[in-house]
Parts: C-alpha cells; sequence; structure tokens
C-alpha cells in the first residue's frame, strides 16, 4: 500500500461501509456508485476496491487483474447506462494541479446529455 494514501478518506470509509452510498455495480476489484453532486443526468464514480491515490499510483502498482476488472465494470456500466451510442465522458483527476478532492484513485462516467467542450484555453 502507498504509505501516502489516507485510510480515513471518504472512499475508504465507503468501501469499509462507514458511510452509505448509492451502490450501481461492483466485481471483485472494483465498485461503482453514484456521485451525491451529480454533474449530468448520469454521474457514476467508479473505485477500486484497494488502496491507490491516483490513477499513477494505480496503473503502477495495481495487477492486472484488478487493472481489467476495473475497466471490464467501467464498460459494463457503459453498456447498463445504455450511453455507447450516444457518448459519454471519463474524467479522472490527479493532484493538486488536476483538482483531485478525493485521495483515492476514481474516474467519473458522465453521459445522458451533451456535455459540451471538455477544456477551453483562457488567455
Amino acid at each position: 500500500m502507498n504509505k501516502n494514501y489516507d485510510q480515513n478518506n471518504i472512499f475508504a470509509k465507503i468501501l469499509n461501509s462507514e458511510i452509505s452510498c448509492t451502490k450501481i455495480d461492483e466485481n471483485d476489484n472494483a465498485f461503482a456508485f453514484l456521485d451525491i453532486n451529480p454533474q449530468s443526468h448520469i454521474h457514476i464514480l467508479i473505485i477500486p476496491k484497494k488502496p491507490y491515490i491516483n490513477i499513477y499510483d494505480f496503473n503502477k502498482n495495481a495487477s492486472a487483474k484488478e487493472i481489467l476488472d476495473f475497466w471490464k465494470l467501467v464498460n459494463n456500466l457503459i453498456e447498463k447506462q445504455n450511453i455507447t451510442e450516444k457518448g459519454f465522458r471519463i474524467i479522472t483527476n490527479s493532484g493538486k494541479d488536476g483538482n483531485q478532492d478525493v485521495m483515492h484513485f476514481h474516474i467519473h462516467l458522465l453521459g445522458g446529455k451533451n456535455l459540451g467542450r471538455m477544456i477551453t484555453l483562457n488567455s
């Protein structure tokens, strides 16, 4: 486990059943639930069940099975939400400059409407 991982972050508490959530799906290595502050009609958070801080930590240290299970769950959710054709957005934030709020790797799966342009460069 990464020594910088905070065992008291909100996602760790959700995984430990200390905080409730609206579970959408899970498998052996990943867990999906509704975001409590949705930014789109569909806004699902997907997290690994083990303590990884960000996508870099996850990709570097997770087993091949954990990584495969994580992305299989993502694909299953895309299919179940019926957004394969119309489209969706996957976002992950990492670190201070990436505005990561919870220091447990997670992705946001957004869809159900046109999400507009992703980023515009401000001068």
